[in-house]
C-alpha cells in the first residue's frame, strides 16, 4: 500500500463522524451471525447487545462453541454480521469496505492475540512502529514509553523467535497498544503465560484503564475475572449473564 492510498484510509477513519466525543469506546447492537455448511444454517450470534464505556475493562466468558472468537471477529470488522451493527469510539465498522474497515482497525483498534501478534521478520521495535505506520499516528518516545512500560527496554531489538513466552506476550500487549487505541481487543491474552506474567499482565491492563482506554478480554482465567469492571457471558450465541 502507497503512502498516499494508507493517508486516505486513515483520513477516512477519522473523518467528522468519527471525531465526535462519545462516552462509549464500543456499542454492539443486535448482532446476528450464521454459518452455513451444505444444508445446515449455524447461529452463532443471536441478537448480542452491549455497550463498553471509555476506561471500563470487560470480560467475555463461555465455553467453546458460545460464540466468543465469532464476537471477536465482528468487533473487529475481520468478519461481516449478517444483522446488526458495531460502532467502534463513535465510528461504525459495519456496513463498510474491507478497506475502510481495515482503516477504522488500524486507528482505533489494538489486537492482542494469545499466540501473539508478532512479525516474526521484524524487531519489537520495528513491529511498533508498523502498527503506528498504519495508524498514521507515528511517535517514536511513545514506543519509548511503553517498552518501559512493560519492562522490555533491553529486548527493544530483539526478534520474536529470540524471546521468551512472557516477553513475547508482554511484547504483544505493546503493540496492540502502540497506536493508542480507544479499544483493545484481547483473546486469552495470559492462556500461555505463567503467573508472574499473567500478574504484570493485568496490572498493565489496569494501567491502560486508569489512562481512559477500554477492552474486551475473552478469557477463563479467574485472576483476570477479578479485576475487570464487568463479565458478560455467552451460551449458545446468547448473552445469558451480565454483571
Amino acid at each position: 500500500m502507497g503512502t498516499e492510498a494508507r493517508k486516505s484510509i486513515a483520513m477516512q477513519a477519522d473523518s467528522d463522524d468519527g471525531t465526535r466525543k462519545t462516552r462509549f469506546a464500543l456499542e454492539v447492537r443486535d448482532l446476528y451471525r450464521f454459518y452455513h455448511t451444505a444444508e445446515e444454517e449455524t447461529l452463532a450470534l443471536r441478537g448480542v447487545s452491549f455497550e463498553v464505556k471509555n476506561g471500563e475493562l470487560v470480560a467475555i466468558m463461555g465455553p467453546s462453541g458460545s460464540g466468543k472468537s465469532t464476537l471477536l471477529s465482528c468487533i473487529s470488522g475481520i468478519a461481516e454480521p449478517d444483522g446488526g451493527c458495531v460502532t467502534i469510539a463513535g465510528v461504525r465498522i459495519t456496513r463498510k469496505t474491507e478497506i475502510e474497515r481495515a482503516a477504522i482497525r488500524a486507528a482505533k483498534m489494538g489486537i492482542m492475540l494469545q499466540s501473539g501478534r508478532l512479525f516474526d521478520q521484524l524487531s519489537v521495535y520495528d513491529n511498533m512502529l508498523m502498527k503506528m505506520w498504519l495508524a498514521g499516528k507515528v511517535n517514536r518516545k511513545r514506543i519509548d514509553s511503553l517498552i518501559s512500560a512493560v519492562g522490555l527496554t533491553e529486548r527493544l531489538h530483539a526478534f520474536p523467535s529470540r524471546m521468551s513466552g512472557g516477553e513475547t506476550a508482554r511484547a504483544s500487549l505493546a503493540v496492540a497498544l502502540a497506536s493508542d487505541p480507544d479499544l483493545l481487543l484481547a483473546d486469552e491474552p495470559t492462556g500461555e503465560v505463567d503467573e508472574a506474567t499473567e500478574e504484570e499482565l493485568i496490572r498493565l491492563f489496569e494501567s491502560y484503564r486508569e489512562n481512559g482506554g477500554a477492552a474486551i478480554i475473552a478469557t477463563h482465567s479467574d485472576s483476570v475475572i477479578a479485576r475487570v469492571d464487568r463479565v458478560i457471558r455467552l451460551h449458545d450465541g446468547r448473552i445469558i449473564d451480565e454483571k
